[in-house]
């Protein structure tokens, strides 16, 4: 009897070894590698034996040629991310924690579309077809003509596809309970999901239709399973939110056919969730505006203008080495901030403790947040609250100095419809300047931590831990 070759797999980033190993020596993560059969399904290595290959059809670069065809889903924050729908023949994987809401997106988004005429198969392999049904009738949308399946066999999805009319959209919730008869190992292993992914993507090409794909994530927050599957697909997209919060966000982290920095935003009601039109207007709920150490941030997410409150709290630290907590923003951006505040403002900050956090859950990555960060620490750290009315935005140099930041109208003109009547930035062109709000343009950070220090309570220079 021939040998059963085995190969040994981690299951957190999918590298593959000759033996067990009670550590990854690629990722690092303990107690993840796991013996599986060698991989002779889709997707599998090169054989021993060489195939003889068919020689393809080589074309010019130049040529014409034709806009993808996209399916709206109905939900324009959706299709916002997504550049406008779904492209017909195009794979798109959505990864979530557990209990986000991954689910009750596409199941609105299926019905929406089938309402408009569209044809939906969605297919469940976490739940029976009686619990997809009770989920859409709390929701409201129990009438809605989408196809219905709970199936988890690779090869029964792929025959009942085929047989049925040509669907529009299909979404299969959720790669990691697919299996396959041509891999030998248990369902949710790296083997068995990379092989299940590019069956269900070769059959997006083949046959035109859309197909979504629900991926869990690890504690990091990154989809489980290889990052092979990630190439494979043609958008990945992330629903991220906060357990203490009703809003969701939708982000997309990788499209093909549209831009990666839009979000959606949601939030999470009895009747499912609903398409928030203005997220400025409830990221700014409830804000406390006589509260020091609180600044509106103008940012951008995408081509979309977004306001946001950055809450800071410095106090005197009775440990040797102060706490630095930071939630919604770079800690490594908010030491250099603290770094050029000390270094060349002459403002005592180091020794006390630090927390930062941005209002809502919302996560900022742009630089343009450095001057609302440095805002909201110098009026904590004074207790000086800083005007109600007033927005900041602008990216901090090393050597103190304030540098504008692109799309500068945007802000400005979102900040107007908000109420808002005064902005301070960094420099800004002719072009920017024209705007109902006051504007003040800064070229040094110390400018604005003078003028905030002056209203203070307390002299930056002396309310240190010092």
């Amino acid at each position: 009897m021939a040998r059963v070759k085995t190969t040994f797999v981690c299951q957190s980033c999918g590298a593959t070894t000759g033996q067990w190993a009670g550590r990854c020596d690629s990722c690092g993560e303990w107690n993840s590698i796991v013996e599986e059969m060698a991989d002779t399904g889709v997707g599998a290595g090169p054989k021993s034996a060489k195939a003889a290959g068919r020689p393809t059809q080589l074309v010019a670069l130049s040529g014409e040629t034709e806009d993808a065809l996209r399916i709206p889903s109905g939900m324009e924050e959706l299709d916002r991310v997504t550049g406008g729908g779904f492209v017909k023949g195009s794979a798109v994987l959505v990864g979530g924690d557990p209990g986000i809401g991954k689910s009750t997106l596409l199941l609105q988004a299926a019905t929406a579309l089938a309402e408009a005429g569209g044809n939906v198969i969605y297919v469940s392999g976490e739940e029976a077809v009686a619990q997809v049904r009770l989920r859409a009738q709390r929701l409201g949308v129990g009438g809605a003509e989408v196809k219905l399946a709970s199936e988890t066999n690779v090869e029964t999805i792929l025959a009942t596809l085929e047989q049925a009319e040509k669907p529009d959209l299909v979404i299969i919730d959720s790669i990691q309970t697919l299996w396959t008869d041509r891999v030998d190992s248990a369902p949710g292993t790296v083997t068995q999901v990379r092989t299940s992914a590019q069956a269900m993507t070769r059959f997006a090409k083949k046959s035109g239709a859309a197909v979504v794909l629900v991926g869990h994530v690890t504690k990091d927050g990154q989809i489980a399973g290889p990052r092979v599957v990630e190439h494979m697909v043609d958008a990945v997209l992330y629903f991220e939110g906060d357990a203490s919060h009703t809003f969701r966000i939708l982000r997309g982290v990788k499209n093909r056919y549209g831009a990666t920095d839009e979000i959606g935003v949601f939030e999470m009601t009895q009747l499912g969730l609903r398409q928030v039109a203005n997220p400025s207007a409830l990221f700014l709920d409830q804000r406390d505006t006589s509260a020091a150490g609180s600044a509106v941030f103008a940012g951008m997410e995408g081509t979309r203008p977004v306001l946001v409150e950055i809450q800071a709290l410095v106090a005197p630290s009775p440990l040797g080495t102060p706490r630095r907590a930071v939630v919604g923003w770079d800690s490594a951006r908010l030491s250099m901030v603290l770094a050029v505040l000390e270094t060349r403002c002459g403002v005592r900050i180091g020794g006390n403790d630090i927390y930062l956090n941005v209002a809502g859950g919302l996560k900022i990555g742009e630089p343009a947040a450095d001057l609302a960060v440095a805002a909201a620490l110098i009026s904590s750290l004074t207790d000086s609250p800083l005007p109600a009315d007033a927005v900041y935005f602008g990216e901090i140099s090393l050597s103190g100095g304030v540098r504008p930041v692109v799309h500068a109208a945007l802000r400005l003109r979102e900040a107007g419809k908000l109420g808002f009547e005064t902005a301070y930035t960094g420099r800004l062109n002719s072009a920017d300047k024209k705007s109902d709000l006051a504007v003040q343009e800064y070229t040094q950070l110390t400018e604005l931590v003078g003028r905030i220090a002056a209203s203070g309570r307390r002299p930056a220079n002396e309310a240190s831990a010092d």
